[in-house]
């Protein structure tokens, strides 16, 4: 069998890549096994020090990383570019902050509490973002000294190869990242092999219900980023063509095509025509093109049958009495363009308020108060993340207090950090990577009790 990468501007075949045998899948998870055991063992000094030679490498490789992500997915080289950079400092924050590590006084003499390695991390990730996705995993897995073994999305397996060879120029420690090139029917089999530790997963809800399922099966620790369908509140009293602005690249960031990307906009009733006027036309003058070109703000979608799922969805949000504001139209091409989109009007029981949208399509709501505010932000499954756009403090507090979500963040679009705790409750999963919960997800937090001086 094969995985095939295909790009989305144009719709030419990249390459082929032949799936790892069972014996092949066999031999890598052995190697990323004896590594763990080995690498568990290394200084933390100079497991610092791979890191470093990580962000070091990858900076190296960027052309090439940049590019091969490019192809195969369709983001803008200058985005692709910038995920790198993200990948590096990533790498870069957890060796400035080894520290984490260090064993915690108990509240009696002798009382440690230890982070300690689990073994061999299976990451199943997803298309969108090919390497921040990886390496916001693998980075405080190494340092805490576990090892990765990771099923890539089937449409980047040339991003996968390329950041596997990447990580692994100039590596005084062979086999801490490993990529297994395999179809969605191997995760479960891999999940359940003795040799993996811990499991986890950025993707669907049906993937994610399946690979926790397979987890809990092999009492496995298991963290799941799922989607989302984030809410950006903009209050009465803030600068409407700045929020504006700050709108359409949040639901455009990746052509719309990120768990976090802002996707319902619910706009105080004082300044919702304001704000729709103005988001409009940053929507409109957002520059959609080839995405080699440097200029280019937004690339087509990932593939054609994706731009089709999307529209299928705005269409039926339409049939439901919804109003087409902005774009809305599919292209009905070979390239998987859509165009930045407005929808209001929106019904409750349509796929606009209900599901996720991953695409640049956005909807628009009035609300009238908090309250409603907080009702509307907080009535769909999803949990991940929401922004919240005022310059009065006391409606910023009511309001992150009252999100049910993983992250609220004033007067700035959701993003992922390496410093802060990152994922989602309800149905985005549960969870967290990143800052020091991204060490103690996949840690064994050992108690020792009476430690002799």
């Amino acid at each position: 069998m094969t995985l095939t990468s295909i790009n989305p501007h144009g719709g030419d075949t990249i390459a082929t890549y032949r799936h790892h045998s069972a014996a092949e899948v066999d031999s890598r998870l052995a190697c990323a096994s004896t590594a763990s055991e080995h690498w568990r063992q290394v200084p933390l000094a100079r497991r610092v020090a791979e890191l470093q030679r990580m962000a070091a490498v990858l900076r190296a490789h960027v052309d090439t990383l940049a590019l091969t992500a490019t192809l195969e997915m369709g983001k803008p080289i200058s985005a692709s570019r910038a995920e790198v950079e993200k990948c590096a400092a990533c790498c870069e924050w957890y060796a400035a902050n080894a520290a984490l590590l260090i064993p915690v006084a108990g509240p009696h003499a002798g009382d440690e509490i230890r982070l300690e390695p689990l073994g061999v991390l299976f990451a199943i990730m997803p298309w969108n973002f090919p390497y921040w996705q990886v390496m916001r995993v693998v980075a405080p897995a190494l340092l805490i000294g576990n090892t990765v073994v990771l099923k890539h999305a089937e449409n980047v397996s040339g991003s996968a190869l390329a950041l596997e060879a990447a990580l692994a120029d100039g590596a005084e420690h062979a086999d801490l990242f490993t990529v297994l090139l395999v179809g969605r029917d191997a995760a479960s089999a891999i999940v359940s092999d003795s040799r993996i530790a811990a499991v986890t997963l950025t993707g669907g809800e049906r993937a994610g219900a399946a690979v926790a399922a397979a987890a809990g099966a092999a009492l496995k620790p298991v963290v799941l980023e799922l989607g989302g369908s984030d809410p950006f509140i903009v209050w009465h009293d803030v600068d409407v063509a700045a929020v504006a602005a700050a709108a359409a690249q949040a639901r455009c960031v990746n052509a719309g095509q990120s768990c976090i990307a802002a996707k319902r906009f619910l706009v105080h009733d004082a300044v919702h025509d304001a704000f729709l006027d103005a988001f409009t036309q940053a929507m409109r003058h957002i520059r959609v093109g080839d995405p080699r070109a440097t200029g280019t703000a937004m690339g087509p979608l990932v593939s054609v049958t994706a731009r089709d799922a999307l529209h299928a969805q705005v269409r039926a949000t339409l049939d439901a009495g919804a109003i087409a504001h902005l774009g809305c139209d599919n292209p009905g091409s070979d390239t998987a363009w859509y165009p930045p989109s407005i929808v209001t009007a929106i019904p409750d029981e349509s796929p606009m308020a209900r599901d996720e949208l991953f695409g640049p399509v956005a909807g628009v709501w009035r609300v009238h108060d908090v309250e409603e505010a907080i009702a509307r932000a907080n009535g769909t499954r999803y949990g991940l993340g929401s922004s919240v756009w005022t310059s009065d403090a006391s409606i910023a507090r009511r309001l992150a207090d009252g999100l049910h979500a993983g992250s609220v963040m004033i007067n700035h679009p959701v993003v992922s950090d390496p410093a802060l705790p990152f994922g989602g409750v309800k149905a985005s999963g549960h969870g967290r990577e990143l800052g020091r919960e991204g060490l103690t997800a996949f840690a064994n937090v050992k108690t020792v009790r009476g430690l002799l001086d």
